[in-house]
């Protein structure tokens, strides 16, 4: 009541599962990018228990983290797509103070290491405010920077139309530049959109 929800509908995994994924919603056009590269899977299982609970819930607006953009965009597609009368919101990412994006799995010299991902977001912004247009030179720029870190190990540094999910080469509104890295054995995402 005090956030303004009239009803939180919080299934059990065993609810939403009993039937197994006989039947996916497919969203291939969109994960060809990104995530979907290295978890090709896994965009069409959200989209398949997304719709599922949008279609039980019938809610009015749906809220989801911009911390995972490039599934922000999917569900945004999803909902165009069968036509759900339903507001996607994408929510800000949460930081720390030191402007990590939150996560738990850290130890704490890991930790430490991670705050690379949050000092190369704040580069690619401070390029992108700067006016450059070339994409590919902030790519760069970004995967260098992450490079200095040791225990950094990178699995993706791309800029990309911010509704498709396509690379692009030029800076173009809206725009996502986004990465995947791998401090340790936990894998990281971070982004900053440009709109």
């Amino acid at each position: 009541e005090s956030l303004g929800a009239d009803l939180i509908f919080n299934p059990e995994p065993e609810e939403m599962y009993k039937d197994g994924f006989s039947s996916y919603v497919d969203m291939s056009v969109l994960t060809e990018e990104l995530c979907g590269l290295s978890r090709p899977v896994h965009f069409r299982g959200v989209c398949t228990v997304v719709s599922k609970l949008f279609n039980i819930v019938n809610p009015d607006r749906a809220y989801f983290g911009q911390k995972d953009a490039q599934q922000l965009a999917i569900i945004k597609h999803m909902v165009q797509d069968l036509n759900f009368d339903i507001e996607v919101i994408g929510c800000p990412i949460v930081r720390e103070e030191d402007g990590l994006a939150r996560n738990t799995y850290l130890s704490a010299e890991e930790r430490k290491a991670a705050l690379i991902l949050s000092r190369t977001v704040k580069l690619g912004r401070e390029m992108l405010e700067a006016g450059e247009t070339d994409a590919d030179k902030i790519v760069e720029a970004m995967k260098k920077n992450i490079e200095t870190e040791p225990l950094a190990k990178i699995d993706y540094v791309k800029a990309v139309d911010g509704l498709t999910m396509q690379q692009v080469k030029k800076v173009q509104k809206p725009m996502l530049v986004a990465m995947a890295v791998y401090i340790g054995k936990t894998r990281l995402i971070d982004n900053t959109i440009w709109d």
